[in-house]
């Protein structure tokens, strides 16, 4: 399994345009093959910092993920949306179990 989290802060004066492209990103991504779970939140600390959170089946369904127009589209609008340099981090996953709480 293959994870990704990653952080965007927005800058305040593109915060809708960049909400209306995440959203159709999240809702395209999600129906991708390969693709286990994609969810996006807002840091609770600061409303235009967008909290990616990515896992993938495996290296091929990631790939695949980044070819598609969806991600092509909010890549190539993200210069001009971002109020800060964004953080991604990858991490390849053997094994993972659910903690019960």
């Amino acid at each position: 399994m293959l994870v990704v989290q990653a952080t965007f802060p927005i800058d305040p004066a593109h915060r809708d345009e960049a909400l209306e492209l995440i959203r159709e990103l999240v809702a395209s991504s999600r129906a991708e093959d390969g693709v286990l779970e994609y969810r996006v939140a807002t840091d609770i600390d600061d409303e235009n910092r967008f909290r990616f959170f990515e896992r993938y089946e495996d290296e091929a369904a990631f790939e695949a993920h980044g070819e598609t127009d969806h991600v092509e589209r909010f890549a190539a609008a993200l210069p001009e949306l971002l109020g800060g340099e964004p953080e991604v981090t990858r991490f390849d996953v053997d094994d993972a179990t659910d903690v019960e709480l």
